[in-house]
């Protein structure tokens, strides 16, 4: 088997045009994927749990009389959770340990001051009352993803956290259920796909709705989430995995191989970038992607994805790969070069930097402790990560004496007046001249 990738050279003259085209050639929305969600989401609004029961049937094959049958009990995810290796279970309590740790630091505070005038203001903070989670089920699950969307909800003071986990053909994944009792969340419930969006949004007879609704899943999925925004809110719509490593050629280029494979095999969507001032290294990285595909598990994966989507760069330095870096603004960036605390201070839409040679992407997707649920998309220009504050509101108050109020209403009168809004300004001017009692 061999790789076969896209190369561009920065000094070309038409180099713009093609990054620009690799940039804007992102996934669109598929028409049929839109209506068919759209329609489930409209079904599962009218119908209900019998429509749940139905789209459970024919897209998992699992039949049964009553959605309660549906929800599983903590004895049931436990006796599952049990059948997980103890090798596996430490490796998840040490992740979500590390996890906490970080998701602890984010919290803030409410704070308040007073004026020059007497106004006291202020913000108060408050955790979201419920929150959905969706897990992709069966075969392909990632507990990792558990415990990076729970941790921080749980750390915000999220009262209600419901998952949604398909199980195809009633097949659980026993490393799926021990991150579920690990994390302590409330409800989980097996149902998948879009069905399982809108009931989370829309609720049913069985299923209270909730207030935001994360995790990842497939086209359908991403698309119901999409569709329901606005009723609830959403973590974001996540579009295929990314990563861009920056080198000055001095990593071992095993290492940068494998890591471009990390993030290629999760499909053919997926991107792979490398950027680097010698062209002689990239040639190496290639040389040893080529070494290492035959024993990579899901080669045919990463073959496709790399010739879908992968991509070397040739740069005269590493100011300018750190200029095409932002513009890309991917969702993970190794920089892999010398002194790169400099270079990191020049970084301004990545989703997360992973700094130095040693610092694998791969450990920040398990087990360093910052959250892997990141931008894609180049939406890394105004989205941040999953964080304690995505589940947390915040609400401004504002408190006046007389003496404030009336000092306040002039200013008020005269810009309401100015936008025509003259009850505004009765309302300001009231305070202005307060009745007698």
């Amino acid at each position: 088997m061999k790789i076969a990738l896209q190369s561009l050279d920065a000094s070309d003259t038409n180099f713009d045009e093609q990054l620009e085209a690799y940039v804007e050639n992102a996934d669109p929305i598929d028409p049929a994927v839109e209506k068919a969600v759209r329609e489930i989401i409209a079904d599962v609004r009218a119908r209900g749990d019998s429509a749940l029961l139905e789209y459970t049937a024919r897209f998992d094959q699992l039949q049964v009389n009553d959605v309660s049958e549906l929800r599983l009990s903590k004895e049931q995810i436990s006796q599952q959770a049990k059948q997980t290796t103890s090798q596996l279970s430490t490796a998840l309590e040490k992740a979500a340990t590390r996890i906490q740790r970080y998701a602890e630091k984010q919290l803030t505070q409410d704070w308040s001051f007073e004026d020059e005038i007497g106004v006291h203001l202020g913000q108060k903070l408050t955790a979201i009352d419920a929150v959905g989670l969706y897990v992709p089920g069966g075969k392909a699950a990632y507990p990792s993803s558990v415990l990076m969307n729970v941790i921080p909800a749980k750390v915000a003071g999220v009262g209600r956290i419901v998952a949604a986990v398909p199980t195809p053909q009633g097949e659980m994944n026993t490393v799926l259920m021990r991150a579920l009792e690990l994390t302590e969340v409330d409800e989980v419930y097996t149902i998948g796909g879009a069905q399982a969006i809108a009931a989370l949004a829309y609720g049913s007879q069985t299923i209270t709705p909730v207030s935001k609704i994360i995790g990842p899943g497939n086209a359908y999925v991403s698309e119901a989430k999409r569709q329901v925004f606005g009723k609830v809110g959403i973590d974001m719509v996540a579009g295929p995995s990314e990563i861009l490593v920056i080198t000055d050629g001095a990593t071992n280029p095993e290492w940068i191989a494998l890591d471009l494979f990390s993030q290629a095999e999760h499909d053919n969507t997926a991107r792979a970038i490398l950027i680097c001032p010698n062209k002689e290294y990239l040639q190496s990285v290639l040389d040893q992607m080529n070494q290492l595909i035959d024993s990579m598990p899901r080669a045919d994966i990463i073959c496709r994805s790399l010739k879908n989507n992968g991509l070397f760069i040739a740069v005269k330095d590493i100011s300018e790969a750190v200029d095409i870096a932002n513009r890309i603004a991917p969702e993970h960036l190794e920089l892999s070069v010398e002194q790169p605390q400099q270079w990191l201070k020049q970084i301004r839409h990545v989703g997360a930097v992973f700094i130095g040679p040693y610092t694998s992407e791969v450990l920040g997707d398990y087990c360093a402790g910052s959250n892997h649920v990141l931008p894609t998309g180049g939406s890394a220009r105004f989205f941040s990560p999953l964080g304690v504050y995505d589940f947390q509101k915040r609400t401004s108050w504002v408190k006046c004496s007389a003496q404030a109020a009336e000092e306040l209403s002039e200013i008020a009168q005269q810009l309401a007046e100015a936008e025509g809004l003259f009850a505004h300004a009765a309302a300001a001017r009231s305070r202005a001249t307060p009745l007698k009692s």
